[in-house]
């Protein structure tokens, strides 16, 4: 069984195959005779799907066959974990080493929005000539830092071609049906691979709540019934292109457009107590807005005759948004306008990254490289209000200026690495980083300020195959985070609606943390599931929280550094086939994560947990395949424990519960061999309630409380049907 890895034909088994390279000090699969007709595991231990083992569940798409595979939500969660003090996630600046844990045929698509993640869900199934599952470090994988990283290898072919078309329908729980489709054309014509991709994604959302809102003394003020709609499609076209210049030579280019228009209307009914009889007032807002984002990205790859190999990527992305929020009280059926909010943001990225690795010794590889990233933040926010003495402009929706701000954020990052691999025998394996960070973030605008910053980041990850089927990994990492530009400067306040604009705050530096971790891993015999523990310990500074920016007329906050702190916990994970009780096509997963943190509250004194930093949560699977019938079926629940989840301001407190949340899905080949998908969203309709404390005359620490909001909203459940085929 042959694929191209890198510009270079490789065998799967060979004497030297790609995994001794891409899996060194991964797990065997114990059992490994039993497992080789399902998954396989060779002699270097990477995990091994090919497609024969998935042709028995007709799968549609990768992300289908991803979902046979016990412990894949473990594989997908990669390292890093996120959190406090992380330069990981979505909106992380630049592309770093990390990230998304997903490769096509060994590379790493040179994208954000559209990177390999995001492709899964787009190749069919029948493209697929296997997946491997890789728990090892190597010098040839295009990412680092994850605990696992999924290769998904596709099939060879002088000519081949595909497409993959879906069409569905959404049901909300106001009523409201959005549908939506989506098209995909996979293909190779000799040295030539591609995969075009159009979609159309319906993202309504009607979310119904209530508040009860009591005075200090315990007497009732207040009720607000809120109704609030989001009418959002989301319209994307995506592509990428390979080729194969020479057998060493491989160039890739990567395109993607999303467009939405995501208006929307909220309704308030506000019921006052204080007086008898009780008086009702109607608020009404309209919320215009646009989002427009697109991207662009390509790689060129060098393989040489010793091995070592050479990589350049750029991307160049950007990001228009625009809203507008017009809020009127309505009087005698008449709308008069108390407030207008309005947030103009464009955001843009360009990234160039290159690195040379190659061999040491026969053990050893080394990586070095260098990138570079440029981002700026372009935002303007415009705040009017009722005034009988400024006069009403068009610019502030017809009301008078309050407040106008424009702020213009640069960043220029470089980010040098040197990565060190060390097979050390044939059961262990570290790999050590150096990675130094310098940027200068310039802002001007209504504020001026220029800053240099620079920081050296070590990692060390150690692996061991305890037994052919445990495997302990270790890592010890000095991280820090990226800032958000939009704390530089006056943003929207969501979520409050006393409250308009949040202040900025220039002097913003970066959360860091030393993140201490320790995972052991056991995959039972015949590919019978996976169990996995992780136990962490992140030690924080430069806490980024609210600090008191107020000025001589006016109490207000921002987001600052309030000094260190640490979170730790452990994770529990299992996933396991049913086989035992003679249901081998039964698959169960479950998750525990328990949690805690610490940090000083700028505001109290008082030690607290980071903010909105809950105990944990549960998570439970369960899938069931009936491959004589082809039907499946099962559900997804998760729950986060409550109690303590807060987030501490100025001059309010806010304890946050997140209701459980669950999916259920049916699912059957049928009717001219297209998949009958049905699923149910939100079926427990899980609440998110929030008990905001509110006070006067000061902060929370030297003000008194004025009242107790308690919050509670619901978006329903929410049923779609999707037809699926690929020809």
């Amino acid at each position: 069984m042959k694929f191209r890895l890198f510009g270079v034909g490789t065998s799967v088994y060979s004497s030297r195959p790609v995994s001794h390279t891409l899996a060194a000090a991964a797990l065997l699969l114990a059992s490994a005779a039993s497992a080789q007709d399902s998954a396989s595991a060779d002699i270097e231990s990477t995990v091994t799907y090919p497609a024969e083992f998935f042709a028995q569940y007709e799968p549609y798409s990768v992300n289908d066959m991803l979902n046979r595979i016990p412990g894949i939500s473990v594989a997908r969660g990669g390292g890093n974990n996120g959190g406090p003090g992380s330069s990981g996630g979505s909106n992380r600046r630049g592309l770093g080493a990390g990230g998304d844990q997903i490769l096509i045929n060994g590379r790493r698509i040179a994208g954000k929005d559209n990177e390999g993640n995001s492709q899964l869900s787009r190749i069919p199934a029948n493209q697929v000539q296997y997946i491997e599952i890789i728990r090892g470090t190597s010098g040839d994988l295009d990412v680092r830092g994850g605990g696992q990283v999924i290769n998904i290898v596709l099939l060879a072919a002088e000519s081949r071609s595909s497409v993959a078309v879906e069409v569905n329908a959404d049901r909300y729980h106001d009523g409201t049906l959005n549908p939506g489709g989506s098209i995909s054309l996979t293909g190779q014509r000799g040295a030539f691979n591609y995969l075009f991709s159009l979609e159309s994604e319906p993202r309504y959302e009607f979310r119904d709540g209530f508040e009860t809102s009591i005075l200090a003394d315990g007497s009732l003020n207040d009720t607000v019934m809120r109704d609030e709609y989001r009418d959002q499609t989301t319209n994307t076209l995506s592509s990428n292109l390979g080729y194969d210049l020479t057998s060493n030579d491989r160039i890739n280019f990567n395109f993607q457009i999303a467009k939405s228009d995501p208006p929307g209307t909220a309704h308030r009914q506000i019921t006052d107590l204080t007086v008898s009889p009780s008086q009702v007032q109607v608020e009404y807002d309209t919320i215009p807005a646009s989002n427009t984002a697109w991207e662009v990205g390509g790689d060129y790859e060098h393989s040489f005759a010793n091995g070592s190999r050479f990589k350049t990527l750029f991307i160049v992305n950007e990001q228009d948004e625009e809203s507008a929020r017009h809020a009127y009280r309505v009087v005698d059926g008449s709308y008069n306008k108390f407030l207008y909010l309005a947030n103009q943001a464009v955001q843009k990225e360009r990234i160039v990254r290159s690195s040379y690795s190659f061999g040491v010794s026969d053990t050893q590889d080394l990586e070095i490289g260098i990138e570079r990233a440029q981002t700026i933040l372009d935002a303007q926010l415009q705040l009017g209000v009722p005034s009988t003495t400024t006069p009403s402009s068009p610019v502030f929706g017809g009301l008078s200026e309050s407040s106008n701000t424009d702020a213009l954020v640069e960043e220029i990052r470089y980010e040098s690495f040197i990565v060190h691999n060390w097979q050390i025998n044939d059961r262990m394996s570290l790999e050590s980083t150096l990675l130094y960070e310098t940027s200068t973030i310039e802002q001007s605008g209504d504020v001026r300020n220029k800053r240099d910053f620079n920081f050296l980041r070590p990692k060390v990850d150690y692996r061991f195959d305890i037994t052919p089927s445990v495997q302990f990994r270790a890592s010890i990492e000095k991280d820090v985070s990226q800032l958000s530009f939009s704390d530089f400067t006056s943003s929207v306040a969501g979520g409050d609606d006393d409250q308009n604009a949040l202040a900025g705050n220039p002097e913003l530096a970066q959360e860091q943390s030393v993140r201490y971790e320790a995972n052991i891993e056991y995959r039972l015999p015949n590919d019978g599931g996976v169990l996995s523990s992780r136990v962490f310990y992140h030690d924080l500074s430069d806490v980024i929280d609210k600090i008191d920016v107020s000025t001589a007329t006016r109490i207000q906050s921002a987001n600052g550094n309030i000094g260190d702190g640490e979170r730790y916990g452990i994770s529990l994970d299992a996933s396991v086939r049913l086989g035992f009780i003679g249901a081998p096509d039964m698959l169960l997963t479950s998750g525990l994560q328990l949690e805690d943190s610490q940090v000083k509250d700028p505001f109290l004194g008082i030690d607290r947990r980071l903010r909105q930093a809950g105990r944990g949560s549960f998570r439970l699977g369960y899938r069931h395949d009936i491959t004589d019938i082809n039907l499946n079926y099962g559900f997804d629940y998760s729950h986060s424990f409550r109690g303590n989840r807060k987030a501490y301001d100025i001059d309010k407190i806010e304890d946050y519960n997140s209701g459980d949340f669950m999916t259920a899905f049916v699912e059957k080949v049928g009717f001219m061999g297209f998949t009958y998908r049905f699923e149910a969203m939100n079926v427990v309709e899980g609440e998110r309630c929030r008990v905001r404390s509110r006070y006067l005359g000061g902060t929370i620490a030297t003000g008194y409380l004025s009242e107790i909001e308690d919050s509670c909203s619901n978006t329903g459940i929410k049923y779609a049907i999707k037809i699926r085929g690929t020809f």
